[in-house]
């Protein structure tokens, strides 16, 4: 073999494994991320997402529904896109339900130590 046809030998089997390489492991992170987003809505929706956060629930809903329909398709690249927004979309309404908790917890005791100081000041009187 001369040096040109070495180099054009190892550029060919690198583009080989590049394409292998690529298009067996296209299927199986989309299938993970498509698992791993569903997860995050199932968490988000246990969390009181769909009460306090109904708009990212929703849009995280519709987007694993059209990363599942994408995975169907075989548009793995598509499916693993919208099962990442709708991860995003799930943690966000997570968030945002796990705030508005704690904003309620916050009130419930600013409203108890009003009671109590008031409590206080009647019977110190």
């Amino acid at each position: 073999m001369t040096i040109n046809s070495k180099q054009w030998f190892t550029v060919l089997c690198g583009a080989s494994v590049i394409m292998i390489a690529g298009c067996s492991s296209m299927k199986t992170p989309a299938t993970a991320s498509v698992a791993v987003s569903k997860a995050a809505v199932d968490n988000a929706a246990g969390a009181g997402g769909a009460e306090f956060a109904p708009v990212e629930m929703n849009s995280a809903r519709e987007k694993m529904a059209l990363a599942n329909k994408a995975m169907a398709a075989k548009n793995y690249k598509l499916a693993n896109d919208l099962a990442t927004q709708a991860q995003a979309d799930a943690k966000l309404a997570q968030g945002k339900a796990s705030s508005a908790k704690a904003q309620t917890a916050a009130n419930a005791l600013q409203d108890d130590i009003r009671i109590l100081r008031e409590e206080l000041d009647r019977t110190g009187k």
